[in-house]
């Protein structure tokens, strides 16, 4: 592509990174997007990307189709030219956002996991046998306590817990939002028992972050991933978990309690509602197994 093309591409990462404050995960996806975009109008030896029109657009998602890539993967990539051609227009590099009308195949969202209130409480009260068990134990009582990302969790500094207020601080949720959430009594009381055996770990390291590894250094998302996986084993639970599927339980047992779906959202930080609209689904799907299990004309065999 000329020149021009690839400097406007990188005012684009520029201004995610700086202005959108988009994470590293999401600049990693819209570069390796946009770098599937870049291919084609090579193939099809188009040099600016004002020159694509809606009929390109829609070959390009045709063709990464028949190359076997799924709906999610297809929406995402059209989400990331629809907004790499507003940033184009913004900058007066373009007039036109040849993506915008271009339809990609619907993704069939399934409900996400949970675990009942049973399993939780056979995963966090088994006990401990080390301090990094009693670490593990917090970290999953926070999980399901105040609904975190995986991502919120490694990122929390001991000064954002305020055990007097019973809230906890996250500083940089999604989209670099903040939000306040509670924190229950039990994952206060598995966080204070942590914090208790933490700085012996700690050693010379001067991290503020309260989840640390045995060297003392904020923990990576994959060791959290794998410490839940192993404390799964241990304890033999069927099912693998994973640190949104305590999320998930979070927002289903918290729905399913108090019907208050506005509060579920802020909790969640989600930043639109009908994401948060899937847990009234997973709620209906316990009542009518309810009813189903219940009822008597559910359960009557009609001739």
């Amino acid at each position: 592509m000329h020149p021009d093309a690839a400097t406007q591409l990188e005012q684009y990462f520029d201004h995610l990174r700086h202005e959108k404050r988009s994470s590293e995960h999401t600049l990693a996806n819209y570069r390796r997007d946009l770098t599937h975009l870049v291919d084609f109008c090579d193939q099809h030896k188009i040099g600016n990307f004002t020159a694509l029109t809606n009929h390109h657009v829609q070959n390009h998602i045709s063709s990464r189709h028949r190359k076997g890539l799924g709906a999610s993967s297809l929406q995402r990539e059209l989400s990331a030219i629809r907004s790499f051609f507003q940033f184009l227009i913004k900058n007066r590099y373009s007039q036109d956002n040849p993506a915008k009308t271009v339809q990609a195949p619907k993704v069939k969202r399934p409900l996400p996991k949970t675990l009942d209130v049973d399993q939780i409480t056979g995963l966090v009260s088994a006990p401990a046998d080390s301090p990094l068990e009693l670490r593990d134990i917090a970290m999953m009582e926070l999980f399901y306590s105040s609904g975190l990302r995986l991502s919120e969790l490694v990122g929390l500094d001991v000064h954002d817990l305020d055990s007097a207020d019973k809230t906890v601080l996250i500083r940089n949720g999604k989209g670099g939002k903040s939000r306040i959430v509670p924190v229950g009594k039990c994952a206060l009381k598995s966080i204070s028992a942590w914090l208790i055996v933490r700085d012996a770990i700690l050693g010379a390291d001067e991290t503020q972050a309260i989840f640390i590894s045995r060297r003392g250094k904020r923990m990576a998302r994959r060791t959290v991933q794998a410490r839940l996986e192993r404390w799964r084993k241990k304890n033999g639970l069927p099912e693998r978990i994973h640190p949104h599927m305590l999320r998930h339980s979070f927002a289903s047992h918290l729905l399913e309690s108090s019907g208050d779906l506005r509060a579920v959202q802020e909790m969640l930080g989600h930043s639109n509602i009908s994401t948060t609209q899937i847990y009234t689904h997973l709620d209906f799907q316990h009542l009518a197994s309810v009813y189903d299990q219940s009822h008597p004309r559910a359960k009557k065999r009609v001739e």
